[in-house]
């Protein structure tokens, strides 16, 4: 141990003379680590503003088949059955149907989700939160925006128009959700849409409060002795699970092939500048085992070096992409919904730590061959600078 404690401090008082070549390995794997947490801190905030909008005692109904709310639809007397069972203590009949508004970012449309709702819809959703104007009055062409609606799409500023679907409607207010998916639509008074988008008396879906989270597999059993009904029940947390699983899988499955293809270059660099600082030291190294110094403490000084300059590549990747990505808001097309979702980038904790043990283990493979080489490298040889 003292052997290997004097040398890695040798090693590390002359870091100075090598800093060029040393950066190198720093700003490689730097790099490494911000592509890696920056790409997997895109799909950590995707799933979060989806798995935020549920609540652990809210449910969502869809009809029998359908997985997700564009391609569902209940009728009235389904609804008003369903409203009446045992164990429900609200329930919302909504609209779920899509508009072409154009984004701020390109002035091109994209699909931006339009949902109608009576005032049950608040009543279910008791997170949601008017932070400007008012909400919209029932049987009025009014709306209210999401937050990060407004901050992605044209056209939503309380008081502005907003023409689609041939129809006109007057934005009167904005509204948070605690940083959920809900924030990405606009909302609009139920029978008003379902007038201008012609879908007569039917819903799309319900939002129901249970007062036991735990009735959910009671209440389906009730829903399928009942011919009257072909809809199905399932937690929110279920049903945002389900649809934000394979956008999430896409980011990360790309995010580690981008990783790996620039960990094998950041590899090779450190390689390079371990050979390189180990060449230049091989009398200084002979020397030291001319005097007693053994094989073993040359090794661990040599990957205590490299390991020391990955840890700061990894430091360095992790607080660029914490100081310029964490909360920046992004949108991406959510194929379940066929709709935009905006979401924030998350840079977790968790994230910050696999980027440092990359990097660790890019320091300990760049390291570990050089090392060995500089102890195995005889000492005859070496002192002639061979």
């Amino acid at each position: 141990m003292g052997q290997t404690l004097e040398i890695t401090l040798l090693n590390l008082r002359n870091l100075s003379s090598r800093l060029g070549s040393s950066s190198v390995i720093v700003v490689g794997i730097a790099g490494v680590v911000a592509v890696l947490v920056g790409l997997l801190s895109m799909a950590v905030g995707f799933e979060a503003a989806l798995t935020s909008t549920s609540m652990e005692n809210r449910a969502i109904v869809l009809r029998g088949g359908s997985n997700n709310e564009l391609s569902s639809a209940i009728s009235i007397e389904e609804f008003n059955i369903l409203s009446g069972m045992a164990g429900i203590e609200a329930a919302s009949a909504e609209l779920y149907v899509v508009a072409d508004v154009p984004k701020k970012a390109t002035g091109k449309p994209a699909n931006l989700i339009v949902r109608g709702m009576r005032e049950e819809g608040f009543v279910v959703r008791p997170e949601v939160e008017i932070v400007a104007g008012r909400i919209f009055q029932p049987g009025k062409g009014e709306l209210i925006a999401g937050i990060k609606a407004v901050d992605q799409f044209q056209g939503l500023d309380i008081g502005s128009k907003v023409d689609f679907r041939e129809s006109g409607w007057t934005v009167v207010g904005h509204f948070q959700s605690q940083g959920s998916a809900y924030e990405s639509e606009i909302w609009v008074d139920l029978a008003v849409a379902q007038a201008n988008f012609r879908r007569g008396g039917s819903a799309s879906s319900a939002r129901v409060l249970l007062e036991d989270p735990h009735a959910v597999e009671l209440l389906n059993a009730t829903i399928s002795e009942d011919p009257r009904m072909d809809v199905s029940l399932q937690t929110e947390a279920e049903f945002y699970a389900g649809q934000s699983a394979s956008r999430a899988a896409l980011i990360n499955t790309f995010g580690y092939m981008v990783a790996v293809i620039m960990a094998v270059g950041a590899v090779f660099a450190a390689l390079n500048t371990m050979y390189t600082a180990v060449s230049a030291r091989t009398v200084e190294i002979a020397t030291l085992r001319a005097l007693g110094f053994g094989g073993l403490p040359v090794v661990v000084s040599v990957l205590i070096e490299s390991l020391l300059l990955a840890a700061l590549g990894g430091l360095l990747g992790g607080g660029l992409v914490y100081a310029i990505f964490d909360g920046y808001t992004a949108s991406t097309l959510n194929s379940a919904s066929f709709s935009q979702i905006a979401f924030d980038f998350a840079v977790t904790p968790e994230l910050l730590q696999l980027g440092i043990t990359w990097a660790l283990l890019l320091g300990l493979v760049g390291g570990l061959f050089p090392a060995v080489r500089a102890a195995r490298l005889p000492i005859t040889t070496a002192l002639r600078g061979e």
